[in-house]
């Protein structure tokens, strides 16, 4: 029997339309905090506001589209022949083609 691999690709890289806002928060969130303190990226000049105010933004867009992402998927998962690391593995990576599209063109 073939392995039907398209209905969750399309599924997730349609999630990854809107998932463009919650992988950019994290990253913003990351560059300017962690990553900035490690000296692998610069923070933005005008980010003076300090970290508390973006993990109150970011911490519910991301929780939600993780939610929305999961209920998507627990259903999609049960109805496909692809084994659980396959499917697993294509879920995760397809929702961040929209954004990694989005960054080579920029």
């Amino acid at each position: 029997m073939a392995k039907h691999w398209s209905a969750p690709l399309v599924v997730n890289l349609l999630l990854g339309i809107p998932g463009v806002v919650p992988f950019w928060l994290l990253w913003y969130l990351a560059a300017n905090g962690p990553l900035a303190a490690a000296g692998w990226t610069t923070r933005e000049p005008t980010e003076n506001d300090g970290m508390a105010l973006w993990l109150v933004i970011v911490i519910p867009v991301v929780m939600l589209y993780g939610l929305i992402w999961w209920l998507a998927n627990q259903p999609l998962r049960r109805r496909t022949t692809l084994d659980a690391p396959t499917y697993w593995l294509l879920s995760l990576t397809a929702p961040l083609l929209p954004t990694a599209a989005l960054f080579l063109n920029s």
